[in-house]
């Protein structure tokens, strides 16, 4: 009786602390996401594409500030950074 117990026990810790598979948003990704204007299922090229459309109009060069070119770039190396190469 004492085996079923422990291993009842051992189950039901298991089950409530494995990861769930998903990975969860981090403040900082969500705040990049917001930043470049993707949403969450957003792939590599999505996101390189809001890059490149957002940086041509804040671009120090064309009359933008270093300071917003600066978030973006920052914001297209976080989330292109994460992916995976088979994503």
């Amino acid at each position: 009786m004492k085996w079923i117990v422990a291993a009842l026990l051992i189950w039901a810790a298991w089950h409530y602390l494995k990861p769930s598979g998903k990975r969860r948003m981090t403040a900082d990704e969500a705040r990049a996401r917001e930043t470049l204007g993707v949403g969450p299922r957003a792939d590599a090229a999505a996101i390189r594409a809001a890059h490149r459309r957002l940086l041509a109009g804040v671009h120090p060069d064309r009359g933008g500030s270093a300071e917003l070119a600066r978030r973006v770039n920052a914001a297209r190396d976080l989330l292109v950074g994460r992916r995976s190469p088979d994503e």
